[in-house]
């Protein structure tokens, strides 16, 4: 039943060797499955997503897939460090401090682009 199952993120990608070289040389993930159909990223927490080469990556307009994460402001910092630029969204009843949003009554939230331009989410809702 599809309630007792996992679900994974698809990300789409324009070039797979560049999308390969931002999510493994760029985040540190290496590919745990590798075939000509894309690549399988598993995550320390066991959960996994596939990319997958196609022409329609990055036209997607909004969160494709989200990170959940402790410490958002920890993590964008670590990701700034890496030489990633964060998205800022004018939403109603958000309100920033620096690139982390304060949703009210959510939690924090940051947007990144890869280099297929997907929008990820990186949020502090670990129980989600």
């Amino acid at each position: 039943m599809l309630k007792d199952s996992k679900v994974t993120a698809n990300i789409p990608a324009a070039d797979l060797e560049r999308a390969r070289r931002f999510y493994a040389d760029t985040l540190g993930l290496t590919p745990t499955g590798d075939n000509p159909g894309g690549l399988v990223f598993t995550t320390g927490a066991g959960t996994a997503f596939f990319v997958y080469e196609t022409q329609f990556a990055g036209q997607a307009g909004h969160t494709i897939a989200p990170w959940h994460v402790a410490d958002v402001p920890a993590e964008v910092q670590d990701l700034k460090a890496r030489g990633l630029t964060f998205e800022h969204y004018d939403l109603p009843g958000v309100t920033w401090e620096g690139d982390v949003a304060m949703i009210a009554d959510v939690g924090r939230a940051a947007w990144v682009k890869d280099s297929e331009n997907n929008i990820m989410c990186i949020d502090d809702q670990v129980s989600a």
